[in-house]
């Protein structure tokens, strides 16, 4: 069996089909070991597979555990660290595969409080014995608190992984986050709004579904050059084309070089959804220029 017929077995047969209570034992977390040495054995020999067969659900709402899994293999762990935004309660969610599987630590922060105390409870029952136990905060989160909510939880500098992912002022909350520095920015943009470069205009009292459950949020083009403004270039999706992975430039170039919009938003779906921007698109919106200034 060649390489690529190896890679795909293994990822159908260990997390294409993970049951919940899969997520902790040790089959699971052996596993991921085993690809992350094979990855690093791969990228030495400058044979890593492409990042969008990588993709593997085991908390992640779909295929980011596997994505991010092959990312960090590529660029290293750093200093394990992560803040996610819009993290409910931190358990489908974009960093709980690096905490529990990989000894990241980090902040979850959300506006709801049910969801946040779910999760305390959540992590203070299926701890690791080695495991520094995330942090969670409860917060409206906006452009102008966001540098003190992530100071206030005792981060600084570079992370490694930075989500986003409130339904909202993501665009405004990522451009206005100066705190931390992450290697990895893994955040949702509205492909309903197709190859458009437009940004819903900031409003810092938005809460979802506002006015209508589409006008929020920016565009994938508009995503991208806020991106390039801040150093970072495009290298995937999930394969929905909403969650639009970023990497720090000069991480892992040689191997994960930039890719374009149109690359990573060629599911079916996404023409579809172009439907929805219908009803909105009088409505007031600005360019990714203009949301420079």
């Amino acid at each position: 069996m060649n390489k690529m017929g190896w890679f795909k077995n293994f990822l159908k047969d260990n997390f294409y089909i993970l049951k919940v209570r899969d997520r902790f034992n040790a089959q699971t977390q052996i596993g991921q070991r085993q690809l992350f040495v094979k990855y690093l054995r791969w990228k030495s020999k400058g044979e890593l597979p492409p990042l969008s067969e990588s993709g593997f659900r085991v908390f992640s709402q779909y295929e980011e555990d596997g994505l991010l899994l092959y990312i960090f293999s590529a660029i290293g762990m750093k200093n394990k660290t992560f803040v996610e935004i819009g993290s409910d309660d931190g358990i489908n969610s974009n960093c709980a595969n690096l905490a529990f599987n990989f000894g990241y630590h980090g902040l979850f922060l959300d506006g709801n409080e049910k969801s946040i105390k779910r999760g305390r409870k959540f992590y203070s029952k299926y701890p690791h014995p080695w495991m520094y136990a995330p942090k969670f905060k409860c917060a409206k989160v906006t452009a102008e608190n966001i540098n003190d909510l992530v100071a206030e939880a005792g981060l600084s500098g570079e992370i490694d992984l930075l989500s986003i992912d409130i339904d909202g002022n993501d665009y405004w909350v990522w451009k206005a986050l100066e705190t931390v520095q992450p290697n990895v920015v893994i955040i949702e943009t509205h492909v309903e709004f197709g190859m458009r470069d437009i940004v819903v205009p900031y409003d810092p009292n938005y809460s979802f579904p506002g006015k209508h459950p589409v006008y929020h949020g920016a565009s994938p083009k508009a995503m991208v050059k806020l991106g390039k403004e801040k150093g970072y270039r495009l290298v995937g999706a999930n394969q929905l084309g909403f969650n639009f992975i970023f990497v720090k430039n000069g991480l892992g170039e040689e191997h994960m070089p930039e890719v374009s919009v149109e690359s990573v938003l060629q599911h079916p779906s996404v023409e579809e959804s172009w439907k929805r921007f219908e009803p909105i698109k009088d409505w007031e919106f600005i360019s990714g220029d203009e949301a420079k200034n």
